[in-house]
């Protein structure tokens, strides 16, 4: 297997196999296009295809405007066509009073297999990305003119019922100085990396009047406060966030903004609060999650089953939260309010376009984008459903009623059925943008928090992150592919395990391994036949690859030192909110972790991974 292509044609082959479909003439098109239109046909084309497919499902029939860039027999596209057959009627279009959920799984598979594929954009589709991110700016600024007093009433009002307890907690917290902040792992404005992120000498006047520094910023006791060496920024005069793009797909990149130092630093402790609190409700837990993923699936799981429930998704999220809508919900908290107005960057600097004003509350790369957009979409989904029902919300617990049929998740939301054309028009009416071929409330298909069901049946596929690994050295495409190996045989692809198996096995030594080891192996329920036992410990091992980090040398000592020290203290810090998007974070996972002992001269992501063939225990 030498590429992506090969890949996919193994892919097509087992697929065939499962579902008794020839698929010669399938891949001769395949190649023919991919010859004609290069990688673009296998990541963008084809995964169209896919999103063309799954809302055919959702609509209960092959629309003419479906499928434009594929020949046609009859009702059906020609590519792919003996799996359409067992879905769709060939003549009309119809899907089938009994389609055939293989080929339903099979065409998902063989279309979106190669979708999400984190390759470097040109540069022509970089630069459209910024414009698009300015562009949507504007359009956030003309919704912000149209949206008038009696619609911001009724957003406090419902925002206030749902979440006044939470957030008077939080409220509570900030003013009496008790909020934990600390470091998100991520980069920072000033490039400021690791351990040198313990010593803040810039900080900033509006932080200053909520957070003060000699309580949040320093270790030393508030009388040796040396102010001198601290420099303040007036309104105004801040720093903005900077802008950068980072591998997504082929198609686009991600566009995140990166904070200054001492804005994520009290982000982080804003969002602590609110995830801590928020899991005390006992109403909103059952509905919302900054953590859990899973909720969501078993709703779509049942929408799909029941057609009662219908599954959201939102483009551009982070990017569509008004800040005057969280200005509105937070107005009945002063400190929480002037909290979040503090540690909110004002300004961010687009490559190609300078530091302009931000009307969104925040972009991806603020911890708190991602909390915000979750109350403010919770709040205005729920708007939606009293106008659908035809009721006013008077009390918290009347949301009770909804356990079970609402939830969300980012941007990721799950709704009645008979509310989803009222929540779209007040989340669309409030500058959300609703992504038409990720949202489905008719048919039996729906798609949630990366799991899609039909009627009840799992269709979920396997998707390919990276590019496939030539060497040893491409640790990170190793790591991936591994991964990828690895759901892929719990999903029953046999035949593709044994192609990837092949690819893997002569570049590295692959054993088998618990789904717990370090050691980087295949998953089996064999079980690992390269064992030996470990008589210090008495727990089995396997040799294998281990990933080996890199350590950032990043020496700490005096006040910085002793500031980590002081954060540390706290033993409950959780990886709460972090929606961030590590190039790393697959590999990471399975790195050997920095001694406690070394943090204050190791710290920060590693420089690089190394894979070392030893022997680790084989599980943990």
């Amino acid at each position: 297997m030498k590429s992506l292509l090969d890949l996919l044609e193994n892919v097509i082959l087992e697929m065939g196999d499962e579902c008794s479909v020839n698929t010669s003439m399938d891949i001769k098109t395949i190649r023919a296009r991919v010859e004609h239109e290069g990688l673009s046909f296998l990541t963008i084309t084809l995964p169209a295809y896919g999103n063309d497919f799954e809302r055919s499902l959702a609509l209960g029939h092959v629309d003419p405007g479906l499928f434009l860039s594929f020949k046609r027999r009859a009702g059906l596209p020609l590519l792919f066509g003996g799996f359409l057959d067992r879905v769709f009627d060939r003549v009309t279009g119809i899907i089938l009073e009994v389609p055939s959920i293989p080929s339903i799984r099979a065409l998902r598979q063989m279309t979106k297999l190669l979708g999400k594929v984190e390759l470097e954009c040109t540069p022509a589709r970089i630069e459209r990305a910024y414009d698009k991110y300015v562009e949507c700016e504007q359009e956030l600024i003309n919704t912000d003119r149209n949206i008038d007093e009696q619609m911001l009433v009724d957003f406090h009002r419902v925002s206030r019922l749902l979440f006044r307890d939470i957030f008077t907690a939080v409220d509570n917290s900030i003013a009496d100085l008790d909020v934990f902040p600390k470091h998100g792992p991520g980069a920072t404005a000033e490039k400021v990396q690791a351990n040198a992120k313990y010593f803040f000498r810039t900080w900033t006047s509006r932080l200053e009047d909520v957070f003060p520094y000699w309580r949040y910023a320093t270790s030393r006791p508030r009388s040796e406060i040396r102010y001198d060496e601290v420099q303040f920024f007036e309104p105004g005069a801040e720093p903005p966030c900077r802008l950068v793009s980072v591998p997504k797909t082929l198609k686009t990149p991600r566009i995140i903004a990166i904070e200054p130092t001492h804005m994520q630093f009290m982000q982080q402790s804003i969002l602590r609060a609110l995830s801590k609190n928020l899991e005390k409700d006992s109403i909103l837990r059952q509905m919302i999650s900054m953590l859990d993923q899973t909720p969501n699936q078993r709703l779509a799981m049942q929408g799909s089953l029941t057609g009662q429930l219908a599954t959201l998704d939102l483009s551009e999220a982070s990017d569509r939260v008004l800040n005057r809508l969280v200005v509105r919900m937070l107005s009945d908290h002063p400190h929480l309010a002037d909290g979040v107005a503090a540690s909110r960057s004002t300004t961010v600097d687009v490559p190609g376009h300078g530091i302009i004003p931000l009307t969104k509350f925040a972009s991806m790369g603020s911890a708190l984008c991602f909390p915000m957009e979750i109350f403010v979409f919770t709040t205005l989904l729920f708007m939606g459903i009293e106008r659908a029902n035809g009721t006013r919300f008077t009390r918290h617990a009347q949301f009770n009623e909804f356990v079970g049929q609402v939830r969300v998740f980012g941007d990721d939301i799950i709704v009645p059925v008979h509310t989803t054309g009222d929540v779209i028009f007040y989340l669309e009416l409030f500058g959300a943008k609703v992504n038409s071929t990720k949202s489905f409330w008719t048919g039996k298909f729906r798609e949630s928090c990366g799991s899609e069901y039909f009627d009840g049946e799992d269709v979920t596929i396997v998707k390919l992150r990276q590019d496939l690994p030539r060497s040893r050295h491409d640790v990170h495409e190793m790591v991936s592919l591994v991964d990828f190996r690895n759901q892929a045989y719990w999903r029953g692809l046999w035949k593709m395990v044994r192609v990837l198996d092949r690819h893997l096995e002569s570049i590295i030594p692959l054993p088998a391994v618990s789904v717990s080891s370090t050691v980087l192996g295949k998953h089996s329920v064999v079980g690992s036949m390269n064992e030996r036992w470990c008589n210090r410990l008495h727990r089995p091992m396997v040799q294998g690859m281990v990933i080996t980090p890199v350590k950032r040398r990043s020496p700490l000592d005096g006040d910085g030192a002793l500031m980590k020290f002081f954060l540390s203290l706290d033993e409950d810090y959780e990886k709460i909110g972090y929606r961030g998007y590590d190039s790393y974070s697959a590999v990471a996972r399975r790195a050997v972790p920095i001694e406690k002992g070394e943090h204050l001269v190791y710290a920060g992501r590693p420089v690089s991974f190394n894979m070392k063939y030893r022997w680790a225990y084989s599980s943990e």
